[in-house]
């Protein structure tokens, strides 16, 4: 009997061996070699340098790429998000949805459709929260907000509301371009600040965003601006290649007006055939299940419209 069982071991072994071994077997190409693998590699997946652009313009300004380290940092800013390619894909995809919305503000406010890539790269065209506190697409402050038309309260708070919020950001760009006479000094002003901004000017006695010494987060705010500009104006030079249909389409939408108070959002939005997750997607200005409204203002309220959901067909190409 002892031999018996010995014997079915040694063959369970054998069988379990053969098995494991012709898995493995099947895990590789019978015809690589060792070399094989980094030859289909290196032939197959392929890094570039890019070529940077020869006369670059942001908001109709000149941008100095005669400069050494101004082309370097513009190289820098392109190469990220070239190869930083989720990141661009989604920045494609969001801008189709959000710069129809935002280009008529900029539009209607007088200031250059290229600040709405400095949304971009604020928040991503979403409705961030940074570690500091800065909300929305264009990441006001709640103490900055108000300064600027913009209502935070418990219930509302309009730094989430992208026209809203576009307009108020506006208001800070002229306020900026009539202090500094640029839009570059202006954009640096918005990631530093007129007081961070000031005291460079007064240290270095230079009015020019190009030729100043600033901290790198704002040394890099305006290349990394132009960066996506030029990604996004021209994909297909960076290796993007996205169809129309893979874009974010517009909401489609309808508006009522509110003077009154939403006592339930919940109840609200049933009433209007919806539910309170689209409510809150539509108007994520509302931050509370309620609007008190005890001042009788007038809100409008977004809701879904006809093809709400359905799919962007906007064909293949």
């Amino acid at each position: 009997m002892r031999l018996l069982l010995k014997s079915l071991l040694l063959i369970a072994l054998l069988t379990g061996g053969a098995m494991v071994g012709h898995l493995f077997t099947f895990s590789v190409s019978n015809t690589d070699t060792v070399l094989d693998h980094p030859r289909h590699f290196h032939g197959g997946y392929k890094i570039f340098s890019l070529t940077l652009p020869g006369e670059v313009r942001f908001c109709g300004e000149k941008v100095p790429m005669e400069k050494l380290d101004v082309r370097e940092r513009l190289d820098r800013e392109l190469l990220v998000n070239t190869y930083w390619q989720s990141n661009s894909v989604l920045a494609h995809k969001r801008a189709a949805r959000w710069f129809p919305v935002i280009e008529p503000v900029l539009a209607r406010e007088g200031v250059p459709d290229d600040f709405k890539y400095l949304a971009l790269i604020e928040s991503a065209l979403t409705n961030a929260v940074s570690p500091k506190g800065a909300t929305g697409f264009w990441q006001f402050m709640k103490e900055t907000a108000p300064a600027y038309g913009l209502e935070v309260n418990a219930e509302v708070d309009e730094r989430y509301d992208v026209i809203k919020s576009s307009e108020a950001a506006c208001r800070y760009l002229k306020e900026a371009h009539t202090r500094y006479g640029s839009w570059s000094m202006a954009a640096a002003s918005y990631n530093l600040g007129f007081g961070g901004l000031d005291k460079q000017v007064g240290r270095q006695e230079v009015t020019d965003y190009w030729s100043l010494l600033l901290p790198e987060e704002t040394s890099r705010y305006i290349a990394r601006l132009i960066a996506m500009k030029e990604i996004i104006g021209d994909p297909e030079r960076y290796g993007f290649h996205i169809r129309k249909k893979d874009l974010y389409a517009p909401y489609s939408t309808r508006s009522i007006t509110i003077t009154g108070p939403i006592d339930d959002i919940t109840a609200f939005a049933q009433r209007q055939g919806t539910d309170y997750k689209t409510v809150k997607l539509l108007n994520p200005w509302l931050r509370d299940t309620k609007l008190s409204n005890t001042g009788g203002k007038t809100w409008t309220v977004l809701l879904p419209g006809e093809g709400f959901d359905a799919p962007n067909t906007d064909g293949d190409q």
